[in-house]
Order: structure tokens, then C-alpha cells, then sequence
């Protein structure tokens, strides 16, 4: 889900926070892994400008995801430095309406119709990066998958998930296996 792996390119490693879109490299490569998704070709080479755009309607997404969880705890990444929600709900729909879509039907000669969401227009890439993400955002959280949107209560994570089944408390086996960890720690040291 594009929203989530947004959101996502701020994570916690053992050594710490680590932001996937810091350089232009690390924009860079996260931009061809989602090429598709994107609009992109597969030699896009990421701007510094387009890079900040980006980080920044991240940022405005994170603020959003943080108010869809409430009044569960935000992520602990960034809690303390997200932007303001008003400022950020308009920022995430100024990106989706910059770049104006339209449906383009696709049939395969070896398959069933099905219709594709296209840039209606000439648009130059940081509007339709932004758009995009802009877009995976606003249909994750105005559709039903948001009311299942929780954060990760596991030691040093800091994503978001899409709760999958009842019992699911952790966005992966991982952080499930790292909370026991830590709370069996803390109860046997404090016994």
C-alpha cells in the first residue's frame, strides 16, 4: 500500500531513527522502487527541490496518520515535530488537485479491460510525485482501511499498519517477538 510505504521511509533501526528520503540517493532509489506507482521512468534521477517537496508532504501525511490513530499515541519518530493538522490537511489536498487525472483504459490482448488513473495534461514531476502520494493518502485515510490504522506499540518502532485480523497487536512478527522480549525482561527484573 503506497500510503503506508510513504509514511514508512522514516523507520528505527538499533543505531536509531533513519529517514529513507534524507538524500538524493536514498529519493532516488526509493522513487524507482515505487516507479509504477509514480509515474516515473525507470532512470528518474531525484532534484533536491522535488526531494524537499516530497519529505514535506510526508511530513503533512505523518500529521494526518497521527490524527487517524487518536486517541491512540501517534508515532514516537516524530510526535514532538509534526506540522500543524489544518496546515497539513491542506497541503496533502493542494498536491492531489495540482495535478488533474483522468481514466485511461488499458486491454490486454490476453486479458480483461480495466482502467488506469493517468495526469490529464503536462505536468512536470514533482507535481506528479506529490499528486500520486498525495492521492494514496487521502484514499487510505477517507476509505475503510483507516478505522483498522494503528501505530506500532513495539520497542523503537515507529510505523504505521493496517491491522490485518483481531488479535494483531504489532505491524510484524518482529516487533511481536521484540514487545514479549522486553516485557518478559521487565517482568522478571523487577521480581
Amino acid at each position: 500500500m503506497l500510503a503506508l510505504e510513504f509514511v514508512s521511509t522514516v523507520r528505527a533501526t538499533r543505531s536509531g531513527l533513519v529517514d529513507a528520503l534524507s538524500d538524493l540517493p536514498g529519493m532516488t532509489g526509493w522513487g524507482r522502487a515505487h516507479a509504477a506507482e509514480l509515474g516515473l521512468g525507470p532512470d528518474f534521477t531525484a532534484a533536491d527541490d522535488l526531494r524537499r517537496e516530497v519529505v514535506e508532504l510526508r511530513q503533512a501525511a505523518r500529521a494526518l496518520f497521527a490524527r487517524a490513530v487518536a486517541p491512540g499515541p501517534p508515532s514516537a519518530a516524530d510526535a514532538d515535530r509534526l506540522p500543524d493538522f489544518a496546515a497539513s490537511l491542506d497541503l496533502v489536498n493542494a498536491a492531489a488537485l495540482a495535478v488533474p487525472s483522468a481514466p485511461r483504459l488499458e486491454w490486454p490482448e490476453d486479458g480483461s479491460p480495466f482502467a488506469v488513473n493517468v495526469p490529464a495534461g503536462g505536468t512536470d514531476e514533482s507535481s506528479r510525485v506529490r499528486a500520486a502520494l498525495a492521492s494514496a493518502v487521502i484514499s487510505l485515510l477517507a476509505g475503510p482501511e483507516r478505522e483498522r490504522l494503528r501505530t506500532c506499540p513495539a520497542p523503537r518502532c515507529v510505523l504505521y499498519f493496517i491491522k490485518e485480523h483481531g488479535r494483531q497487536e504489532w505491524c510484524s512478527v518482529g516487533c511481536g517477538n521484540r514487545a514479549r522480549a522486553a516485557r518478559h525482561y521487565r517482568q522478571h527484573r523487577a521480581g
